[in-house]
């Protein structure tokens, strides 16, 4: 029989699991890494579930778990990485937006970003959080979170500018 616990953390990985993967897929860029990531933030958040769902914020936590799992991803080498032959071809996604084509520049543009930058922006503009929750979340001061934005915003400006990053017309 399932512990009340358990379930409540199956509805909820159920439940945000979609919007995980989008704020994932935004950060590195890859479906199949985004799964991943979501995957590896759920099992972190299911091993702490009841003390996190006693404290209150559960959305909170997820989001400050998935952001410190993509920025330690680049503090350590990866060995599990190996080449391939043939790179796959990316698959839409199902983040819907209003513009696919800009979308998708976008997404381009913003895989040129440093991972720190990058995390700073999806969490302050896509996730419209708060200086204060991105600090936290990164673990870094305000000014820092303050700082990327700034800068993490100008490179991409720039970007845009030079038109770099743009996707490919076939």
């Amino acid at each position: 029989m399932e512990a009340a616990w358990e379930r409540e953390f199956r509805e909820f990985a159920e439940a945000r699991q979609r919007d995980l993967r989008r704020s994932a897929y935004l950060l590195c860029g890859d479906w199949h890494e985004a799964q991943d990531l979501t995957q590896t933030t759920l099992m972190k958040l299911y091993v702490t579930w009841r003390r996190v769902r006693r404290r209150g914020d559960v959305e909170l936590e997820a989001r400050t778990i998935l952001m410190r799992t993509f920025v330690d991803q680049y503090r350590r080498p990866r060995a599990t990485e190996e080449p391939v032959r043939e790179v796959p071809e990316v698959q839409a996604g199902d983040a819907a937006a209003p513009e696919p084509e800009l979308r998708l520049v976008l997404q381009a543009q913003l895989m040129q970003l440093p991972p720190r930058y990058r995390a700073v922006l999806v969490l302050r503009y896509w996730e419209d959080w708060s200086v204060e929750q991105t600090a936290h979340a990164l673990r870094v001061s305000t000014g820092t979170v303050k700082s990327h934005s700034a800068k993490g915003l100008s490179r991409l400006r720039r970007l845009i500018e030079r038109g770099e990053g743009e996707v490919s017309r076939r």
